[in-house]
Formats: structure tokens, C-alpha cells, sequence
């Protein structure tokens, strides 16, 4: 199942949820101002008609009698929301607006509101309804105004969103950053470091799984403790009896005369000179899962070099195989424990002398960055690299070996903050396997 982003999902859901509400507050909002708009204008048309009525009759009064209807003309130009005819009660036009259409209005006067396809009209009577105003507004007037009013509620929007967006997104980070905290304690933990997790404001929510995670980490620790007590002692235990009976070997292959005898006690003896190293190897890896590989402060590697290359060649033969190459002014300080510098150089010279063809060269190269170790051989799938760094892995060879030495190296690069990386072919060459050593400085 694939992972996803607990604050991406709030915050992208909590601001549409408020957009949503928004949207539907505008809405309602919109329909609210239409209907008082509404009853504004309807409010204006009735006063307008009201007052100009009486105007209009006595206007009518005062003028000479004329079979033709009176224009009032404006006084400057402008548009005229509001227009207004006057008739007498067989509809005949007696007075109109400058901007006014009497075909616009029905052919008989109406009291009170009517709307006809493009206009709202009020009449009004006066002097026993003898004479009628109709007072008309156009309907896209009123529309022109209610979508003003709607725009002036959606435009707020275009601020809204990223505003809402940014604001969520700050509010659930901050929120959430005691789940940072935490997964930050956790990913630090490892087999060297399975304390529990203490000292952290969580919320009431994320509080019980920092007590299941605490109990999981006890029940590991004791278990590795227990797994990793079991391998130091049973190799501890191991190496006196197997010390022991090689030398009672030896003896008994010194006093034997040739024969079968003889070729039988050099079996024996090569077999528990096997189990003698295998022995060693599982101290190491022991030691290595320990983790007790960094010291109060860092200390110079270079002068440990020369030491470790004497007891691998003595161990393992071919002095002059081994090829040193240090980068000009090198300090090589790290905060590593010698004896678990020695351990990692000495098992990855060991595998690449075992593991390359006979009087093939090593090659050691030492720099700021990383410590690379590289021999001759065939070329390996980044598969079989990968695997080459689990127990008792030994790949496709016939060499003589426990399959411990790169695991051991990888534990103890792992414990101090390093890492042990493997290249098919070599870096510069056609074909062997490179082992980069990385380090991190002081």
C-alpha cells in the first residue's frame, strides 16, 4: 500500500471544506441581497411614482389643451434608469420621459408591480383614477446590480484560497510537528541504540503508540542482547578447547610417522584451524553488533595502516601484492575505535586477497573522502554485491572463508555513522570489486 502525506490530505481537505462553505455562504448571501435589492428598487419606484404624479397633473392642468402627448426633455443628457409615462383612463398618452417608450408599457395602465419581458413597472392613480403613472426600471438593471453585489462577494476568492491554503498548511504543520519529533527519535534509533523515547509533548493521540513503540524496542533489545551474549560467549568459550585440541593435533601429526596416519592428523588439523578462525570471526561480528565503536574524540588512522597491513600479509601471505596509494597531506582523523578501524581494513584486505586471482595486486587507496580497497576478479551484479554483506554469504567462490568478513565491516561502518558501499568492476578497471570505506569526519 503506498504511503501518503497526513498533512498534504488535511490541509488540501480543511481548505475545500472551507471553500465549500464559503461558496454556499456567497450563494445564499447572493440570493439575500437579490431579494432585498429587490425590495429596494420596487420601494423606489413607488415613491418615485407617488411623488411625480401630483407634479405630472398639475402640469397637465396648467398647460393648453393638446391631442398630442408632452415629451419632457432632459435637462442634460444622461442615461435614465427610471421611465414614466402618464395617460388618462382610456390610456391615452398624456405625458412621458425623455427616454420612455410608450410602446414599452401595456395598452391599458395597471396599478401596483407587473413585469413585463424586459421591464418592472408600478402604476399609480390620482384624481378618482382619472389619470395613471407607470413608473418602469429595466430588469437587467436590477440584474447588472444583483451580479455587482455577488462579484463583491466572490472576489474575496481569488485572496481567499491561497491565503486559507497557506494558513492550513502552517496551522497542520505545526500541529504535526510533534510527529516529526517523533519519527526523528525513532529513525535514530538502531541496534546500537534501542533506548526508549523520552522527553516529547505529544498529543493524547500519538502518546499511546510512543508506549507500544517502547515496549517493541525493550523486547528487540533483549532479544539482540540475549542473540548477541549467546555468539560472544559460545566463541569465547569455543576458542580454549579448539586451541586445545589443535595443539594436541599438531603434536600428534609431529610424532606420526608418514602415512596415513600422518594425512589424517593434517586434516584434522586444517579443519580446527577452520573452526579456530571461524571462532574469531563470530568474537568480531559480536564485538561489531556491540556498537561500542566511538570514542570521546577523534584520532589519527594513518600510523594504524602500516600495522594492519603486516598482520594481514603475515596471516594471509603476499606481502608484496598489497599496494598502498595515500592522497598527498592527508590527515585521516575520524572518530572511530582503532581496534574497530583494524577490524573493518583487516577484513576487507583479507576478502579481497582471498577472493582475487594469485599475485593479482590490492590496491589500497587513502583520501579525505573515503578508504577504497580493490582487487582483480570477474565482474558481479549489483544482486550479488548487495548479498555479499549478509552472514555466511560467500557467493560463488572457492576460496576459504566464514562469509563474516564483509558483514563484520558493514556492521561496524553502520554503528558509527558510516557506510560500506561495493562497485563491479573496480572504479579505473575492467573488471574486479571495489570496497569504498566512507567514513564520516570528525
Amino acid at each position: 500500500m503506498s504511503a501518503y502525506s497526513l498533512q498534504r490530505r488535511l490541509s488540501f481537505g480543511l481548505t475545500l471544506m472551507t471553500l465549500a462553505f464559503w461558496c454556499i455562504a456567497t450563494l445564499v448571501s447572493a440570493l439575500i441581497v437579490r431579494h432585498e435589492l429587490d425590495e429596494s428598487f420596487d420601494s423606489a419606484l413607488q415613491e418615485t411614482a407617488q411623488r411625480i404624479l401630483p407634479l405630472a397633473i398639475e402640469s397637465l392642468y396648467q398647460s393648453a389643451p393638446t391631442d398630442a402627448a408632452k415629451h419632457i426633455s432632459a435637462l442634460r443628457p444622461h442615461q435614465e434608469y427610471l421611465t414614466y409615462v402618464v395617460r388618462d383612463a382610456q390610456g391615452k398618452v398624456l405625458l412621458y420621459s425623455h427616454d420612455a417608450d410608450p410602446a414599452d408599457f401595456p395598452a391599458q395602465p395597471v396599478e401596483g408591480f407587473h413585469d413585463t419581458p424586459n421591464l418592472r413597472i408600478y402604476g399609480e392613480t390620482g384624481v378618482s383614477r382619472s389619470f395613471f403613472i407607470e413608473i418602469a426600471e429595466p430588469l437587467s438593471h436590477r440584474r447588472e446590480a444583483a451580479w455587482e453585489a455577488s462579484l463583491g462577494l466572490v472576489l474575496p476568492l481569488i485572496v481567499l484560497i491561497p491565503t486559507s491554503l497557506g494558513a492550513v498548511w502552517w496551522t497542520v504543520r505545526r500541529a504535526l510537528a510533534p510527529v516529526r519529533h517523533l519519527r526523528a527519535e525513532i529513525e535514530r534509533r538502531d541496534d546500537a541504540d534501542l533506548s526508549p523515547i523520552e522527553g516529547l509533548r505529544l498529543p493524547s493521540e500519538v502518546s499511546p503508540l510512543v508506549g507500544a513503540v517502547n515496549r517493541l524496542m525493550q523486547r528487540l533489545n533483549l532479544a539482540l542482547t540475549a542473540e548477541r551474549s549467546f555468539t560472544a560467549n559460545s566463541a569465547h568459550e569455543l576458542r580454549t578447547p579448539i586451541a586445545g585440541a589443535l595443539a594436541q593435533t599438531q603434536r600428534l601429526k609431529a610424532e606420526a610417522p608418514p602415512g596415513a596416519l600422518r594425512a589424517r592428523a593434517e586434516q584434522v588439523e586444517e579443519s580446527l584451524q577452520r573452526l579456530a578462525h571461524l571462532a574469531e570471526k563470530l568474537l568480531q561480528l559480536a564485538r561489531a553488533e556491540a556498537g561500542l565503536f566511538l570514542p570521546p574524540e577523534a584520532q589519527d588512522l594513518l600510523p594504524l595502516i602500516p600495522h594492519i597491513l603486516d598482520a594481514v600479509t603475515r596471516d594471509e601471505g603476499g606481502t608484496d601484492r598489497v599496494q598502498v596509494h595515500t592522497e598527498a597531506g592527508l590527515r585521516l582523523r575520524r572518530r572511530i575505535d582503532a581496534d574497530a578501524f583494524a577490524l573493518i581494513l583487516r577484513n576487507l584486505l583479507e576478502n579481497a586477497l582471498k577472493h582475487s586471482p594469485p599475485g593479482s595486486p590490492v590496491e589500497v587507496h587513502l583520501s579525505e573522502g573515503a578508504i577504497r580497497v580493490r582487487n582483480h576478479g570477474p565482474i558481479l551484479t549489483a544482486e550479488t554485491l548487495t548479498g555479499l554483506k549478509a552472514r555466511f554469504a560467500r557467493g560463488a567462490t572457492v576460496a576459504a572463508g566464514t562469509g563474516l568478513g564483509l558483514a563484520i565491516a558493514e556492521t561496524i561502518a553502520t554503528g558509527i555513522g558510516g557506510r560500506l558501499d561495493l562497485l563491479s568492476p573496480a572504479t579505473g578497471w575492467a573488471d574486479g570489486v571495489e570496497a569504498v570505506l566512507v567514513v564520516p569526519a570528525a
